[in-house]
C-alpha cells in the first residue's frame, strides 16, 4: 500500500445490484486502508451499454465494465492487464472458481482486463403464489411456454438489447453458432427460424414488453399479479430476496426446445477493470482483488445486493438460502451460456442490430430484409 492519501473514483451502473456492493467494499476498504478513499457514482443501464469506455476510462480509476468492450480496451490500451499487478495464483484461482465463461469473457489477446466480480445470463422466473392460484404448471418445453403465453401470464424483456440477446439464443436452438463467417452473421436459414420463433412468442405477450429491460418485467411480475412467468431475461437476485419487492419470484432453468436439449441464452455480468489513466494502479488492483475475492464475494459482496461472479459464492448453502436457491438454481443456465463476439467494432453491431429485430417482432415483415441489414450491420462492425 502506498504512502500518503489516496483518492479513487469508480464507475458503475445504477441499481441496487450495481452500486450497493461497491460502496459497502468500498468502504470496508477504507476501514482497512484508512489512507484509502474510494468514491462511486452510477450511470444508467443505457449509458452502461452506450457510452464509449475510451471516454469513461480518462475520467475514472475503476471501471465496472461490460466483457463486449474487450476487443475495444486490448486495442486501444484503455485498461490495465491484470496479470501486471495481480499474482498469477489469484487469477489462476479466478479462473478455476468462473461461472461459466465469466472470468474469460474479459480477456482478450493472451491479457486479463477485468475481475468478473458479476455473473448473469438470461434465466426462467415465477411467481410460485399465482402458479398454484391458477392452478398452472411450470414449463418444462418451448410448446408449454407458448401455451402459458396463450393464457396471457407471460412477459419477458424485448427492447432491442435484449432481443439481440434472445436472437442469439435462438439461431443456437435452430442449431447454428452466430459469428462463425466473416460477412454474415448467421445462415439464412437458421436465421428465418430464430425470427419467427421470436415473432411467435412476441405475438402472445403484452406490447408493453416491447419497452422492458429486464429490470422493468421484475417490476411488473412483483408489484402485480398480472405475470406468473418470464422465460428468459437476465437474473437479478435481488428479486428473490425478502424484502427487496412485494412479491418474492423463484428462479428457475430456461426451458427446452424441440431435440436441441435446453436453450443457451447469452451471457451478461460485469467486470471489475482499472483505467490506463489511474494514478494509483497498485491499490486500485488491491482493492479489485479484494472485491473478486471468494471471501468479499460469497459475504459482503452478496450482502450488499450484489450478484457474485465467483463460483463459491454460487455453491455457498448461506447464499441460496437468502435468495431462495436463485443461484444453485440458474447455475446451469450460466455454464452453458453462449459467449457473445468481443473483437474491437463488435460494440457498433450491438448497440444498432436489436432495433430492426425488435421491429419484425412487433410488425412482422420479410425476414431476409432484416437478415440483410443485420448482415450490413455487421460487415460495418468488422472493419
Amino acid at each position: 500500500m502506498s504512502s500518503g492519501r489516496v483518492k479513487l473514483t469508480g464507475i458503475t451502473w445504477d441499481h441496487s445490484r450495481g452500486l450497493v456492493p461497491m460502496v459497502a467494499t468500498a468502504q470496508r476498504f477504507g476501514e482497512l486502508y484508512p489512507e484509502v478513499e474510494i468514491k462511486w457514482v452510477k450511470r444508467s443501464l443505457q449509458d452502461f451499454a452506450d457510452k464509449p469506455l475510451g471516454e469513461l476510462a480518462s475520467d475514472y480509476d475503476l471501471i465496472v465494465i461490460d466483457h463486449p468492450w474487450a476487443g475495444f480496451v486490448s486495442a486501444n490500451e484503455v485498461l490495465v492487464p491484470m496479470e501486471a499487478h495481480l499474482p498469477a495464483g489469484y487469477l489462476q484461482e479466478q479462473a478455476e472458481n468462473s461461472v461459466g465463461a465469466s472470468h474469460r469473457s474479459y480477456a482478450w489477446d493472451g491479457k486479463q482486463f477485468a475481475l468478473a466480480i458479476d455473473a448473469a445470463t438470461p434465466v426462467a422466473s415465477s411467481r410460485p403464489d399465482l402458479l398454484q392460484k391458477h392452478n398452472l404448471q411450470l414449463p418444462e418445453t418451448w410448446d408449454e411456454l407458448l401455451e402459458l403465453a396463450d393464457a396471457g401470464f407471460v412477459a419477458f424483456p424485448a427492447i432491442p438489447i435484449d432481443t439481440l440477446m434472445n436472437f442469439y439464443m435462438f439461431c443456437l436452438a435452430h442449431g447454428e453458432e452466430p459469428f462463425l463467417q466473416e460477412q454474415e452473421v448467421v445462415s439464412q436459414e437458421v436465421g428465418i427460424k430464430a425470427l419467427q420463433t421470436l415473432r411467435q412468442l412476441a405475438g402472445k405477450v403484452d406490447k408493453a414488453c416491447f419497452d422492458w429491460n429486464p429490470i422493468k418485467v421484475y417490476e411488473a411480475m412483483t408489484q402485480t399479479d398480472k405475470f406468473a412467468y418470464c422465460p428468459f431475461a437476465y437474473g437479478y437476485t435481488n428479486y428473490s430476496r425478502p424484502g427487496y419487492a412485494r412479491e418474492l419470484l423463484h428462479f428457475h432453468d430456461v426451458v427446452s426446445f424441440g431435440g436441441s436439449g435446453k436453450l443457451r441464452s447469452t451471457l451478461g455480468g460485469t467486470g471489475l477493470a482499472v483505467s490506463s489513466t489511474c494514478k494509483h494502479v497498485e491499490v486500485a488492483m488491491q482493492y479489485a482483488a479484494f472485491v473478486a475475492s471468494p471471501e468479499c464475494q460469497q459475504t459482503l459482496y452478496f450482502t450488499s445486493g450484489g450478484q457474485p461472479g465467483h463460483r463459491k459464492a454460487w455453491l455457498n448453502e448461506e447464499t441460496n438460502r437468502q435468495s431462495a436457491n436463485f443461484l444453485k438454481a440458474t447455475l446451469p443456465t450460466l455454464d452453458r451460456a453462449f459467449l457473445r463476439p468481443r473483437y474491437n467494432g463488435y460494440m457498433h453491431f450491438q448497440d444498432h442490430g436489436g432495433t430492426p429485430i425488435r421491429n419484425y417482432m412487433m410488425q412482422g415483415g420479410n425476414e431476409e430484409h432484416v437478415l440483410n441489414e443485420l448482415n450490413t450491420l455487421y460487415r460495418e462492425s468488422r472493419k
